[in-house]
């Protein structure tokens, strides 16, 4: 198991899947703790020499303008959790919480919050003890940043809210008790050190990003096994073809699944004979669709990074020997807006939308009897009697169609708060929550392609696919048996879902 160093750097799209899904230790650096403490000292400086600065002693958002006095900091930063901890819905997965734990220890760490380093080592800490805050997963319109889950957050660190700890969920004062970890008593900025920033929407955003990384490579597999079902041609995935037109997500498409169907004996059985010139788009234009789906990933997936260690927070601190009372190195901005994730969280709802709808235009090519090259019926061996997957298509249209009103940015979308000073804000954790729906859709559209694929190939016998087609069919089997006749199939999907959730078919997917 690795450990993650947080140092404020932009961490990998595996480090933070791994530290908020797998459980990965983290481990704050040396020179991150004495970056914090240099900041805070400057926080201290500021305070003992009565200047007014925004967030350490004035009020908050339209607030900015109140002086708080000095024996009522505390209260204050005490007050901002408390007040801001108004979210609402269901809580976000374990993971999704984590991974939020994770980027905000990781932005603190870089040294330009102002708080102290004991509150950066609490969150690493609690991370390694398994305390996870409850955080209620909408009320963010992601300006001033994620301040609503984030608060939330932030209420377990001082001993309050709920946490999540050893499969229970309770109060989070007893989780740090249980853990052996001591709250957090806020001075002066720390309460806006945690509240300020994207950490929310980075964490849903960047582990739904992933999951959808891997679906348009099995989609590659699932497509393949879908044209061995229906003896289409591969010649579209000819490497001259994407030569021409060299996008790099089209390119590497096309050579994935020119690695999927060779050395195939249903393909062999009828390339001489094959009056087709061209398949339908669905098969044929896989490396331009599934392709411009990887391009769009890259790039999204990118900005996550970036943001993964990037300081979010406001005012940021930068403490430098020399400055005058009216530059004080105490800087107020917008770093905290999340219109660069807002945006391409709303690119990767319409690209994996895309990708939902070709997949089930192939679903219904395989159960289409109009034009699914000789195969039964819906797959069934007794159609009439039996129904075959005839429901699983239109389980299929019915999850698209979620996906398509999922497809409407959040982004072009902004509503004032905060009495106006906070007038135009990102709403990127409801882009963030859209997205992960129409993953987890994704990933049963997906699940019903392999599975009637599978069925279609096996009606091909005794004509065998190609090796790694095969193989494919036979984690297919494992996971539900072979259609013989009319069964419940809503435990099927599910099984599908889950065994694509958890990488069985990853050995297939490619780079």
């Amino acid at each position: 198991m690795d450990t993650v160093v947080l140092a404020g750097q932009p961490l990998s799209l595996a480090e933070i899947e791994g530290v908020a899904a797998k459980g990965w230790p983290v481990r704050v650096d040396a020179e991150a703790l004495r970056r914090a403490a240099e900041s805070r000292a400057w926080i201290e400086q500021i305070l003992a020499t009565g200047q007014t600065v925004y967030g350490v002693n004035t009020g908050f958002g339209r607030l900015a303008d109140v002086r708080v006095p000095d024996e009522s900091i505390e209260q204050l930063q005490l007050n901002l959790v408390r007040s801001h901890s108004g979210g609402v819905g269901n809580p976000l997965s374990i993971a999704e919480a984590r991974g939020m734990v994770l980027l905000r220890a990781n932005v603190l760490a870089k040294g330009s919050s102002g708080c102290r380093p004991l509150v950066l080592e609490l969150l690493a800490a609690m991370l390694n003890a398994g305390v996870t805050p409850v955080i209620p997963e909408k009320g963010s319109v992601g300006a001033s940043g994620d301040l609503a889950p984030l608060a939330h957050l932030a209420l377990v660190a001082i001993g309050e809210g709920e946490a999540f700890y050893e499969g229970e969920r309770i109060p989070g004062g007893e989780a740090l008790r249980r853990a052996g970890l001591t709250p957090v008593v806020l001075q002066a900025k720390e309460g806006l050190a945690l509240l300020n920033g994207t950490q929310a929407m980075t964490s849903v955003g960047a582990l739904a990003a992933l999951r959808g990384w891997r679906l348009v490579r099995l989609a590659d597999l699932a497509g393949a096994m879908s044209l061995e079902a229906l003896m289409g041609t591969p010649t579209a995935f000819d490497a001259r073809i994407h030569a021409a037109r060299p996008h790099p997500g089209q390119v590497a498409t096309a050579a994935h699944l020119r690695a999927l169907i060779q050395d195939s004996e249903i393909r062999t059985s009828h390339r001489d004979e094959d009056t087709r010139v061209q398949d339908a788009y669905c098969l044929r234009c896989m490396p331009q669709v599934h392709g411009a789906v990887r391009g769009a990933l890259d790039h999204i997936l990118g900005v996550l990074q970036v943001e993964s260690g990037s300081a979010t927070d406001n005012p940021l601190v930068f403490p430098e020997p020399g400055l005058t009372t009216l530059d004080h190195g105490v800087l107020s901005g917008g770093n905290f807006h999340g219109a660069p994730l807002s945006y391409v969280l709303d690119y990767a709802a319409i690209v994996l939308t895309d990708l939902a709808g070709i997949t089930e235009r192939r679903i219904d090519r395989l159960l289409n009897p109009d034009i699914n090259e000789g195969l039964p019926a819906f797959l069934s061996p007794e159609a009439g009697l039996s129904s075959g997957f005839m429901i699983a298509q239109i389980a299929s249209a019915a999850l698209v169609n979620d996906c398509q009103v999922l497809a409407h940015p959040s982004s072009v979308g902004t509503i004032p708060t905060s009495g106006g000073k906070e007038d135009h804000v990102s709403m990127g954790m409801t882009g963030a929550l859209k997205l992960r729906t129409i993953v987890d859709n994704l990933e049963r559209i997906v699940g019903i392609e392999l599975m009637c694929a599978a069925q279609g190939i096996e009606f091909r016998a005794p004509l065998k696919p190609a090796r790694a087609i095969g193989e494919a069919c036979a984690v297919v089997r494992q996971i539900v048996p072979k259609l013989e006749g009319d069964r419940v199939l809503a435990g099927d999907i599910a099984a599908m879902a889950s065994a694509i959730r958890e990488g069985r078919f990853d050995a297939w997917c490619g780079e």
